[in-house]
């Protein structure tokens, strides 16, 4: 009876340490992520993650109808419970937006070393990679591109070009960038111009560049995607780099970023995750996706549509600047539209 009873409780313990080790094993190999890139381009990258590592991803998906600020919202929400380990956004302004909330954590990854410092938070809070350019999309049968952003305001194109809604996506971005870079003055006057220039405001910057595409306008600022992929469709546009010339403002860049979250419950991982997405191979992956993406690290091989970043002249701003002045210019924005 004493040996049975010593093999059935040897038994249970094993079985407790057994089952101990499979739950504590299988929450140490998983990390959550919340993702505001297109689900058809960061699900492959992280599937390949998940190859190399064996760690399990659950990742969290932004929705079409909130894009970006979805996930940033719901990290917001969970700032004392945080449920996510890392934040892949599809642009730096959020992720400027959780540090300054005191949802970040700092983490400088070595694959990081290679990412210029314009593209990076000095602190660490977050580093960005795989970057938008603002590009001109251009109908071919303009003979003569547009060379610069004041091109919106010539009366040369008065009525001939059009532009995405300013209270959305990397427009609003690219609005509050030149706030900062020419000061709220130069800035609102330029966005008076527009409207005496006659500029059509379109739903998106896909919708932008189907109506250049069309011959509806001559040109339209949008995302180099935008340009890369009617390009690649066989459609009758070229892409231009704006503001290329000497003493000119430069073509902004919308890197993606990753944040580690503060108070992580897998930290470990998070890290190793965060090393992946900053990694060369993923910068090249993402290069040639549709999503077209120009890699931050330099002699990253590209297509053929593309120019590495070193050999575009970038606009030189300070996204936390950016940040604030996105969430400033909102209710003149909104007067702007006529809301």
């Amino acid at each position: 009876m004493k040996r049975f009873l010593a093999y059935f409780l040897g038994g249970v313990f094993l079985l407790g340490v057994f089952a101990t080790g499979c739950v504590k094993g299988k929450g140490h190999r998983q990390v959550v992520i919340y993702v505001s890139e297109d689900q058809v381009f960061s699900e492959p990258i992280l599937k390949g993650f998940e190859k190399a590592t064996g760690i399990t991803v659950k990742a969290v998906y932004d929705t079409e109808e909130a894009k970006s600020t979805g996930a940033m919202n719901r990290l917001i929400a969970e700032k004392d419970n945080p449920q996510a380990d890392v934040y892949w956004a599809n642009e730096p302004i959020r992720a400027e937006v959780l540090k300054q909330k005191g949802i970040s954590a700092p983490y400088f990854s070595p694959n990081a070393r290679g990412i210029p410092a314009a593209f990076k938070d000095p602190e660490g809070y977050w580093t960005g990679f795989s970057a938008r350019a603002r590009v001109f999309i251009v109908n071919k049968r303009v003979r003569k591109s547009p060379t610069s952003i004041l091109a919106y305001i010539d009366p040369r194109w008065k009525r001939r070009a059009v532009i995405a809604n300013p209270l959305f996506g990397t427009t609003t971005s690219e609005m509050a960038a030149l706030f900062t870079v020419w000061g709220d003055t130069r800035a609102k006057s330029f966005m008076m111009a527009l409207k005496r220039n006659r500029v059509k405001i379109s739903t998106s910057n896909g919708e932008s560049a189907d109506f250049v595409a069309s011959g509806q306008a001559d040109f339209s600022l949008v995302d180099s995607d935008d340009a890369v992929n009617r390009i690649r469709q066989g459609k009758p546009v070229r892409m231009v780099y704006p503001d290329q010339g000497p003493g000119q403002i430069g073509c902004f860049i919308v890197p993606n970023a990753v944040v580690l979250i503060k108070g992580a419950r897998h930290p470990k991982l998070a890290r190793k995750l965060i090393d992946y997405l900053l990694s060369r191979e993923t910068e090249r992956k993402l290069a040639f996706e549709d999503c077209a993406q120009i890699p931050l690290h330099a002699g990253v091989k590209i297509p053929p549509e593309m120019k590495p970043i070193d050999k575009v002249q970038v606009m030189r701003v300070n996204y936390a600047k950016v940040a604030q002045k996105m969430v400033e210019i909102q209710p003149f924005l909104k007067r702007w539209m006529g809301m």
